[in-house]
């Protein structure tokens, strides 16, 4: 039987979370699931339990996610051939964003990978792992260590969704000058960065994603820190709404903004069901009002 058959038989909770346009032609569910985790340890390397990999995958698409966020640089390969594996063929609705911009070194760290080059074997790269004629969505990552100009990098995505490998192109990590820089060389669809309830630098570029209706994808949307300790204003709503702190988190975020676009990973199916149960609680703006007071 085949995903879209399934889904079709099945409650669909990410249904929940509303859903998101990117650019005028895709359409995906605001509650996504990103593979950063399942790989080993430190991103790198074949999971502890590969089959339960594949499975968590295979769940978060059956309970209506179809948005996948990855990277060849995930592993590296590792999430790739993950997806491939587990949802190969895919649903007819799937959408599985990737980035290009940075690699790995043989000592687990992250460097700058962001030539012309690079770039363009990135493509072919992720093209070829992911059974994929077109990549959906392909984000630029900036590396703070890169020599090239950031607005090249973005040149040459705008050159390959030209040639028809890429659909859409997103931006990540990035200042609102560079967001800016890229949307003069390209429409942008996406923004990727780091935000979440303890770190929410960046407003500006979030407001503006908003007003234009751009994506908005924060990456490590549960780094909650000391949000989430006993008897925290998170905690108490947590405990109102019967909930746990991270699920009320993932609930903030797509409060946040009707553009906002989550993508929590993890490695566990248990962990997958609560994070896309978080689509189902609706704070009020009072809930909204009491956090801001009582956090920030």
């Amino acid at each position: 039987m085949t995903f879209d058959a399934v889904r079709e038989q099945g409650h669909l909770p990410a249904i929940a979370a509303g859903t998101i346009t990117l650019g005028d032609d895709i359409v995906v569910r605001r509650m996504g699931f990103g593979t950063m985790r399942l790989p080993g340890p430190d991103v790198w390397g074949e999971p502890k339990d590969p089959d339960e990999a594949r499975a968590v995958l295979r769940r978060a698409v059956e309970l209506g996610v179809n948005f996948i966020d990855t990277s060849a640089y995930y592993g590296p390969e590792v999430s790739n051939r993950l997806i491939a594996e587990a949802l190969y063929p895919y649903p007819s609705d799937l959408v599985i964003a990737t980035k290009f911009g940075a690699r790995r070194t043989e000592d687990k760290g992250w460097v700058a990978d962001m030539t012309p080059e690079r770039l363009r074997m990135a493509c072919e790269e992720n093209l070829r792992q992911l059974r994929l004629e077109q990549l959906h969505l392909v984000h630029c990552r900036y590396m703070d260590d890169s020599e090239i100009p950031f607005a090249e990098s973005v040149g040459v995505l705008a050159e390959l969704q030209r040639e028809g490998k890429i659909r859409h192109i997103g931006v990540s990590n990035v200042s609102f000058a560079q967001f800016r820089e890229a949307q003069a060389i390209t429409p942008i669809v996406s923004v990727q960065n780091l935000y979440n309830m303890s770190y929410k630098q960046g407003e500006e570029l979030l407001d503006a994603c908003t007003k234009e209706h751009i994506a908005f994808t924060p990456f490590f949307p549960l780094a909650m820190g000391q949000l989430g300790q006993a008897n925290s204003a998170l905690e108490v709503l947590a405990q109102r709404y019967q909930a746990t702190a991270a699920q009320i988190s993932l609930a903030w975020l797509l409060a946040r903004s009707p553009q906002m676009l989550v993508i929590p990973g993890t490695s566990s199916r248990v962990h997958l069901e609560e994070n896309i149960a978080a689509a189902s609680i609706h704070l009020t703006e009072t809930d909204l009002a009491e956090l801001e007071h009582a956090l920030w």
